[in-house]
């Protein structure tokens, strides 16, 4: 199973990816649109990607009254039903990582849906930062990174 995965790292905070969700999935070039947010971390002096993990057990798709949330069997992404969405913003209040936002000009959630698998931010990316990869090579790069710290 593929998922986004971020190297904060490699952020340069060009927000590249924000413009390629927003213009993806609204066909305008507006951070305020975008699923993915780049958070400025001047005390690390870092720029952070922050993506939807899809989580297995989603508190998002539990919450919500109208089941407009909905699990995709290609992707595996937790997608939003828009027609059945009441905008009541429980999913947004219940996040644990602030990935679900409310758009007040559209009237809709706005949230990851991995576009359909292939993720534009991850296309745009200039820095590689962010990848949409299998999650078992990914737990193994962290457990191989982790290990090598302890040397």
């Amino acid at each position: 199973m593929k998922s986004l995965t971020v190297q904060a790292k490699k952020c340069v905070g060009c927000k590249v990816c924000e413009l390629a969700c927003s213009m993806t999935h609204f066909k305008t070039h507006k951070s305020s649109l975008s699923a993915i947010r780049v958070i400025k971390y001047d005390e690390l002096s870092r720029d952070i990607p922050v993506v939807c993990l899809q989580c297995e057990d989603a508190a998002c798709m539990k919450v919500c009254v109208v089941n407009a949330l909905y699990r995709d069997k290609t992707t595996n992404a937790v997608v939003v039903d828009h027609s059945r969405c009441i905008g009541c913003k429980l999913c947004v209040y219940v996040c644990p990582y602030g990935s679900i936002s409310f758009d007040t000009e559209y009237k809709r959630i706005i949230k990851c849906d991995l576009c359909n698998g292939e993720p534009q931010c991850v296309l745009f990316c200039p820095s590689e930062a962010i990848k949409f990869e299998e999650i078992e090579e990914t737990i193994a790069k962290v457990k191989h990174d982790i290990a090598s710290q302890q040397l």
